[in-house]
């Protein structure tokens, strides 16, 4: 059975994601693991609580970084509610976080399940501050798929960046040239088709299940903020999405490896994933400004085409358990 580490900033597409996880088959969930972003880390970490709950799921929840690396924290309660989860009202009944840190739980996880894969759904702060910690890690982790970035286009939070790499983007750069083997699973794959229209919303909630009414009215607030972001209707679920190619990865149409580095510096394109899709970065006159990435990094997988149908049924069939 393949092992699955979740780490996450749990607010309404990350709870989905982790039905999608805790409810498959093909893998074994061994922790949970919360980190600050869309909302405070011990609200994300109620929330992940909330979900393992509503799953019926035995697994640890660890409470990770309270904010960035060297920044304050940016949320987006905007988009999810204050309590990440439209402000329904869900809590939890009778489970509590665990004790063992979120950092050492991925140091621990990692060095006890060599070929351990990660997923992370949040920004990459406890994550960096893993590899600090215990750097041969990175030797035991198979698959890191990272929700996170727009690669070669707009993003949600500036013109230039994805909300997790741009809320912290020291660790999302460490993270990215540590020689993880990462696939970076973009916003812009959620958008457009791959957004629950109202046929898909108007089909899960006629599954009547539990895991359904939760995964629409957790989305409400996202629902909206998501027209107001885009112009666009629908649910948009990235991280369910990235949850889905995790599991499994023939969701992918298009992908390719290429070197990707993040922007810390600039006000202007802080965040940023800058993808050499064409590998330009081969040229002697940007050897100064990309010798650190060829030196340090792997290329990364990137991917470009989502099975917007296989992704749709993966849902549907998750939430009909």
């Amino acid at each position: 059975m393949r092992k699955l580490l979740v780490d996450t900033d749990t607010a309404s597409d990350d709870a989905v994601a982790l039905i999608l996880a805790l409810r498959s088959s093909l893998v074994e969930v061994v922790a949970i693991t919360a980190v600050a972003g869309n909302v405070p880390v011990e609200q994300g970490a109620q929330n992940a609580l909330y979900t393992v709950e509503l799953c019926g799921a035995d697994v640890p929840v660890h409470v990770g970084a309270a904010k960035p690396l060297t920044r304050e924290l940016e949320s987006a309660t905007w988009f999810h509610g204050m309590d990440g989860l439209s402000d329904c009202g869900y809590k939890v009944t009778h489970r509590t976080v665990d004790p063992l840190p979120a950092v050492e739980a991925i140091v621990a996880n990692a060095l006890a399940n060599p070929g351990l894969e990660l997923i992370t759904l949040g920004p990459l702060t406890n994550l960096a501050l893993a590899i600090r910690q215990q750097p041969t890690i990175v030797k035991n982790i198979s698959r890191c798929v990272v929700m996170g970035g727009a690669a070669c286009t707009e993003g949600n939070v500036t013109p230039a960046a994805e909300f997790n790499i741009w809320v912290d983007p020291e660790a999302a750069r460490e993270v990215f040239l540590s020689g993880l083997p990462i696939e970076m699973v973009g916003w812009e794959l959620s958008r457009q088709d791959a957004a629950l229209d109202e046929h898909d919303i108007a089909a899960v909630q006629e599954l009547d299940t539990p895991l359904a009414r939760f995964a629409i009215g957790c989305n409400g607030r996202a629902r909206e903020a998501y027209l107001e972001q885009t112009g666009e209707r629908g649910i948009s679920l990235p991280d369910p999405i990235a949850m889905a190619v995790m599991l499994e990865p023939e969701l992918v149409l298009e992908s390719s490896q290429h070197y990707v580095d993040i922007e810390t510096r600039s006000a202007l394109t802080r965040g940023m994933t800058v993808v050499d899709r064409l590998n330009v970065s081969g040229d002697a006159r940007n050897e100064r400004e990309w010798s650190e990435v060829h030196a340090r990094a792997k290329k990364v997988k990137v991917c470009w085409k989502l099975d917007v149908d296989r992704w749709k049924r993966a849902l549907m069939e998750a939430l009909s358990r």
